[in-house]
């Protein structure tokens, strides 16, 4: 069993982010000062420079160049780890083993075996770990949970996704040096960038899968990783599941949508988007919804209270490993 230090006991959580990149601008990093038992302490970046300055920026007390030296801060109770996916095992890894409780970025590493040998050590240390398929928190997805608990649409028949998108679309990030599209540091290129928040609600709506298949290939030869992705799955209770993403589409071919097709209707949305459409016979019902000003607030909350005591994790190791699993099958065959 790994030596690990005797966790930090509160009943508030000082956070520590690992990478305060741009991930962390609006997204998650102000939400961890406006959630009930929970503040940002300090923050790391290998660029001590751009560490300072978020520092400042955001008002938070103490930055560091070095991750060990936020790891060990002892003012540090809890660890958010915001890096790109290479460095989210070691990173890890070392926080849980000085006893921090971790929150980790999706995709939870670029392969199953990194995300497996992370959960053993957060199972051997017993040290809380959640990873930020943050979709799962949101209005709107879990309104689509509810629909199908209700058998809103009749029995499921099939799901059906597609992200089609020109190489400058607004939803792909795009940063400084494009590590998204270089394997060695993603994985899998964008595709393992965006499909595992969708990949992750298809799970969290319908349970692992039976089996999956699928095939990849870097069409437009801009960068070294995969640009279109096909996939297949057979879910429980023999619902099939059909996937395509492109990110190399002409532009006004882009498409993001989510479709649930039921004995008695259909649910569609846009994963990236917060308009719900529920069609039964003729009708068809449209719910707006209004995103909150930091998208992942939501999830860390549900985060925060399961790392104090008071919840169930809202991402285990084992929820995120399903999509990864999914995902090097469809890449990789």
């Amino acid at each position: 069993m790994p030596t690990v230090k005797t966790p930090l006991l509160s009943t508030h959580l000082n956070w520590g982010i690992i990478g305060c990149g741009n991930v962390t601008e609006l997204k998650s990093g102000p939400a961890f000062n406006k959630v009930p038992g929970s503040s940002l302490v300090a923050v790391m970046r290998r660029d001590a420079e751009k560490a300072k300055d978020y520092a400042q920026r955001h008002g938070v007390p103490k930055w560091y160049a070095d991750a060990s030296d936020l790891i060990n801060d002892p003012d540090v109770n809890a660890v958010y780890v915001a890096t790109p996916p290479k460095y989210h095992e070691p990173y890890a890894v070392a926080a849980l083993l000085a006893g921090k409780p971790v929150y980790v970025e999706k995709p939870m590493a670029t392969d199953t075996a990194s995300c497996l040998r992370m959960q053993a050590v957060a199972d051997e240390t017993g040290i809380p770990l959640s990873v930020a398929h943050y979709r799962r928190a949101l209005p709107m997805f879990l309104e689509v949970k509810k629909l199908l608990a209700e058998n809103a649409i009749g029995k499921i028949r099939s799901v059906r996704l597609s992200m089609l998108q020109p190489d400058q679309s607004s939803i792909i990030a795009h940063t400084e040096a494009n590590w998204r599209v270089d394997p060695a540091i993603s994985g899998a290129g964008l595709f393992y960038d965006l499909a595992p928040h969708q990949l992750d609600l298809v799970l969290y709506f319908f349970g692992n899968p039976l089996r999956s298949i699928g095939m990849s290939a870097n069409q437009a030869g801009l960068y070294t990783a995969e640009d279109i992705v096909t996939g297949m799955m057979q879910l429980p209770g023999d619902i099939l599941f059909t996937g395509q993403w492109c990110f190399t589409v002409g532009e006004g071919m882009q498409e993001d949508r989510f479709e649930i097709i039921g004995s008695g209707g259909r649910i569609s949305f846009p994963v990236f988007g917060h308009q719900l459409s529920v069609q039964k016979h003729e009708t068809e019902e449209l719910i707006k919804f209004v995103p909150p000003e930091h998208i992942q607030q939501p999830m860390i909350e549900k985060v925060t209270a399961y790392f104090l005591g008071k919840g169930a994790n809202p991402c285990s190791a084992s929820d995120a490993i399903g999509s990864m699993k999914a995902m090097e099958q469809f890449v990789y065959g």
